[in-house]
């Protein structure tokens, strides 16, 4: 009878949890009795409980012999300000115990008296490693950008000076040296202008990420003749707006990657290209209800372990030869869209996962 007294009170109010639906953080708000009065989603997801075995039932009775859990709340009750425990051990019913963190907060809303978040611990270790990573990737990328700048000057008085020395000279072998240097020069130039392009902003328009898949694939299959592409697209996924020119260069330069890594695997060399669509995904900070999930795979060596954690760096690569930018500039423009990429490699098996916010109507498009 309680659990239908809490969730009819529930069902009268949803407008004041309704900001709570859309947090990826796990989040239970407890009435001054320590009844569960609601639960997000996520919370649902983390617990492996629906709303309907958790509201209405009491913290002791759900969360059971966890006596930090509940010293926490005590504190948070008796200084009337949040309070933080960072490991928890939570055992439900005969789930497996559960290693998180907790933050209680004191609230006054709708007869709810305490607000708790749950987070694991390893999800919080991995968004501290990330957005690390995003810090020094972005001071690569400045860096890397401002030596560009300094470069592309004195390249350029370079290549003029080889040009006049070239009329002056009547020497086969000696205009053989100016064509050198010309032509380093303009690699280089060719380098350096790569090196400032990512900083272009998008320009939104609508875009079909399957037509953006399949000239990608068509392009690296007449490349690479001997890989086999495969492709799984899920047809439900609808146009967002996107740049679509900057999409096209970032997949290509990933599934290129894959085809180069693969180019002198000996027996079948296949990339595999998936679309799915991911519901509530977390990018940039920000909750999305519907996100584009690709998938690129393919059946290669794998990213060599010494550089796994720094594939993304402007100048990384481990491929002799290799520039180290095709990766680097297709994460700045996934970023330039809110959306995030990463790599999961061992031997025989690396997947790239890219993934998008389904908007629509940016700004600018």
């Amino acid at each position: 009878m309680a659990v239908q007294t809490h969730l009819s009170s529930l069902e009268e109010s949803p407008i004041a949890y309704r900001g709570l639906e859309l947090l990826a953080t796990a989040v239970v708000l407890l009435s001054e009795r320590r009844m569960i009065r609601y639960a997000n989603p996520a919370a649902e997801n983390l617990f492996e409980l629906s709303r309907r075995q958790l509201v209405g039932h009491s913290a002791a009775s759900v969360f059971g012999d966890t006596p930090a859990l509940f010293q926490a709340i005590d504190k948070a009750v008796t200084n009337g300000a949040s309070y933080t425990e960072q490991e928890l051990e939570i055992g439900i019913l005969a789930k497996p115990r559960l290693h998180l963190s907790c933050t209680v907060s004191v609230v006054d809303t709708s007869g709810a008296a305490l607000l708790h978040e749950f987070r694991h611990i390893d999800q919080q270790l991995k968004i501290a490693r990330e957005e690390r990573l995003l810090e020094q990737q972005q001071a690569n990328r400045e860096l890397i950008r401002s030596l560009a700048h300094e470069i592309k000057n004195p390249l350029g008085g370079i290549r003029g000076a080889a040009q006049l020395l070239e009329r002056e000279l009547d020497r086969a072998p000696l205009i053989e040296y100016t064509q050198v240097i010309i032509g380093e020069a303009d690699r280089l130039q060719t380098l350096v202008d790569r090196l400032l392009t990512p900083h272009r902003l998008p320009k939104y328009r609508r875009t079909n990420i399957h037509e953006i898949l399949s000239r990608v694939g068509n392009v690296v299959q007449a490349e690479f003749p001997r890989i086999t592409i495969q492709s799984d697209f899920d047809i439900s996924l609808p146009e967002f707006d996107a740049d679509p020119e900057q999409l096209t260069q970032a997949v290509f330069n990933v599934v290129r990657n894959a085809a180069q890594a693969l180019d002198n695997v000996p027996g079948p060399r296949e990339i595999r290209v998936r679309t799915r669509v991911a519901r509530g995904v977390t990018l940039s900070r920000r909750r999305h209800r519907l996100a584009l999930a690709l998938f690129i795979e393919d059946n290669g060596p794998g990213v060599p372990e010494a550089i796994r954690d720094k594939i993304f760096f402007p100048l990384v690569s481990g491929r002799e030869g290799g520039s180290g930018l095709g990766l680097t500039i297709a994460q700045t423009f996934i970023a330039q869209h809110n959306g995030a990429i990463e790599c999961d490699s061992v031997p025989g098996r690396t997947v790239f996962t890219i993934l998008l916010p389904l908007e629509f109507h940016r700004a600018g498009a």
